[in-house]
Parts: structure tokens; sequence; C-alpha cells
């Protein structure tokens, strides 16, 4: 009966949208069926079916699916699937929860629901995977363009060719102050103070800052695989768990030293992308404004992934690189889009909400003004949608239109 339940739903569907399945058992109703009678518990399923359709009116299929089982198949719509499909969990149970009158009897059950996306893992990426192998993937690359291109931007060839998954994500910072060993650096040896607060900092960070640190991470990849909910498996001594990659790294506070929740022992094995993550490829992009065309860390960067149907943003995902001592997700600024037209009105607003924060952490000021920028024009080439091959100038926004472009 389940199958069917998903075959009805998924009709509409490609193979790889994802959607997410509740699945809601009614608690007590056997007793209350038992002791009142058959024509009773049906009267009671009614009421219940009724509730049901009332909380669930953006799903695509409900269901009885046997006894006093039902299922519900939540669609994409504006937002996080997962949180819609929490939501609506929490709607059904409350809305259930409330006092049933049968024929003049005052009946109180509640349920159970149980919540899986589909498909439920999505993309798995070993941490030993090499970045050049991962970008150069081709259905890799079509599912997360984004990723590819920020991937191609970084570093040389030679290096995309020895790097990895894991150490990408870990890699340091390139303040100079932290590999200078004669200059202070409370990262380097805490207590010692910054001497990047009062020296060559135009390329600092603008956002998460501290009095005791103000380095940014240089990572590349991280910055749309934040965007689109990156998950990393971590094996350490109490086992394996999983770190969203945005909680991953952390602001330095006044412990800059600190730079990750890793704890001693513990080794990243993988990265997760979750099935949700492919449904923006028709429209990602990453943008990346750096001194020199090549080789260069970004003074600032940005990925944008948009969800639009019919001409209305569904749901967005914008992070922002060289900005922060970690990829900065700008979920605000996500919210604001979220039903609008795409239009540059409304994704200068977005931009100047990802830097409402913002602030100069010495010579920087301009950098919170490029970001805005830089956010914009990701966010229109992003509407505009994805090129179906990666640009000859990956991420450079000296790139020419959509059409000069070479195979990834």
């Amino acid at each position: 009966m389940l199958a069917a339940v998903l075959a009805a739903g998924s009709s509409s569907r490609t193979l790889n949208t994802p959607f997410a399945v509740l699945l809601l058992d009614l608690d007590k109703f056997k007793a209350v069926n038992d002791a009142l009678g058959h024509q009773f518990g049906d009267a009671l399923l009614r009421q219940v079916a009724d509730r049901i359709k009332a909380e669930s009116q953006e799903v695509d299929t409900t269901a009885r699916i046997g006894g006093d089982e039902f299922a519900l198949i939540v669609a994409l719509g504006e937002g996080s699937l997962q949180d819609r499909a929490a939501t609506l969990a929490g709607r059904l149970v409350a809305a259930i929860a409330e006092p049933y009158d049968i024929d003049g009897h005052p009946v109180v059950i509640g349920c159970s629901i149980g919540v899986a996306l589909v498909p439920e893992h999505g993309t798995r990426i070993d941490e030993i995977f090499r970045n050049a192998d991962l970008a150069h993937d081709s259905d890799f690359a079509k599912s997360y363009p984004a990723i590819a291109e920020a991937l191609l931007s970084g570093a040389s060839a030679q290096l995309r060719n020895a790097a990895t998954v894991g150490g990408n994500l870990l890699q340091r910072t390139r303040c100079g102050y932290f590999y200078d060993v004669a200059s202070a650096c409370n990262k380097r040896q805490p207590g010692t103070g910054c001497d990047a607060r009062h020296g060559e900092n135009r390329l600092h960070a603008v956002l998460g800052w501290s009095d005791s640190c103000i380095a940014t991470h240089p990572s590349d990849f991280c910055v749309p695989l934040v965007a689109l909910d990156a998950v990393v498996e971590v094996e350490g001594r109490s086992g394996r768990r999983q770190v969203a990659l945005e909680n991953l790294h952390r602001l330095p506070g006044d412990k800059p030293e600190q730079e990750s929740v890793l704890e001693p022992g513990d080794l990243i094995v993988a990265v997760r992308l979750p099935g949700e993550a492919g449904t923006f490829s028709a429209h990602a992009r990453y943008l990346k404004v750096r001194e020199r065309t090549s080789y260069a860390f970004a003074i600032a960067s940005a990925a944008a992934a948009l969800r639009i149907e019919q001409g209305t943003i569904r749901d967005a995902r914008i992070a922002l690189g060289g900005v922060a001592a970690k990829p900065w997700r700008a979920r605000a600024a996500e919210k604001i889009l979220a039903g609008t037209r795409p239009d540059p009105a409304a994704f200068r607003r977005a931009a100047e909400d990802a830097l409402a924060e913002a602030k100069p952490s010495g010579d920087n000021l301009f950098k919170i003004e490029l970001a805005k920028r830089i956010i914009v024009r990701v966010l229109t080439l992003a509407a505009a949608g994805t090129p179906q091959r990666v640009p000859a100038l990956p991420a450079s926004p000296f790139a020419s239109v959509p059409g000069a472009l070479h195979d990834a």
C-alpha cells in the first residue's frame, strides 16, 4: 500500500526531485476501537482524516495506508524541505491531540510521526577524493555546478590534482601574520596579540571577527558546500557523527586557536550533500573577486543557488567566502528572496541584509561594498541559468558571456 502511495505522489516528479514522506500512527486508537466498537472507531478515523487534510494543504498525496496509519508526501516548495516537513509534523501532532466528540462521547488520542527525506542520502564524497577528480566529474558538475566552478577557481591545476576534499575543508588561514613567526598572532600563539589589527589588513575579515583575530578562511570549495547544507562525517573516539559544515569552523572570539569543533583524534571521513541540493542545479553559480585572475585567494566570493518556478524564486541559498573565519551563510537574505521575482532590486535588498552586520577590521571598508556587489552579480548570473559548461575563467567576473565556455 505504501508503495502505491509513493508511486502516486511521485508521478509528477522527476527521479532526482526530493520529497518528504511522513508516516503517522495513531496512539490509543486501538483501545478506543476495542472499547466502543468498530463503528465508533470508523467515525473517529474520519474526523482524524479531516484534521490531517486541513493541516496538509501543501502536500501532494495524503492516504490512509491501513488500520490507524496514514502517509503524507510533502513536495518541494518555499524554504527547506526538511524544515517544512518538520513543521507540518508538529502541526499534525497538535491538531490530532485536540479532543474529539463522537456521538456525545469525548475522546482524546495522540499520534506518532516519522519523517524521511527521499532520496535520503544525497551524494557522499569521500574525504580522500581529489579536488580535480571531483570538479571534472561530469555527473557531479551537472548536479552541483556551483561547487565544480568553485573547485576550478581555486589554486592551480597541479594543486587541484593533489588536494583532497578533507584537506580543503581544514586548510589554515592565509593571513601573513599567522605564518610570520616574528609577528604576534593569537591563532598561532594564544595571548601574544594580533599584529594584523594594526598592520596590512585590507584582505581581512569584515564579519564575525574579534579583537583577538581578524583572519579569514581561504576555501572556495566550502562556500557553495555551506550554501547547499553539506554535512561532514566525522570519525572520533566516541564513534561516527555528523556535523553541518556551516558549524564545523569556529569564529575567533577570544580563542582563535580553536578553529573547528573537531576534537583530538577526530578524522573527517566524508562530506555529504542532501538530495535537495541537486534541485538548484538549473540556477547555481559561484563568483570570486581576487587580486589576479588565477592562483589567488578570494578578496571576497559568493555562491548563489536559486529554485525558480514560473518566474518566482521559491527557494534561495547564499553563502560568502573571504569575509570571515568561516564560510558565511546569509540565511536572512535567503528569506528576503523567497517568493519574490528575480530582479536587481530584490538582489540588492538581499545583499544589504547579508552584510548588515559587517564592519571593517582595518583598512578594508571597501570590502563590505565589494561583497554586496558580488552577491548581486552572482544572483544575477544564477537567475540567468547555469551554463551547460563551466566558464573558461571559472568564477571570474571577467569571464565572457555564458557562451564562451569549455567542457568541465
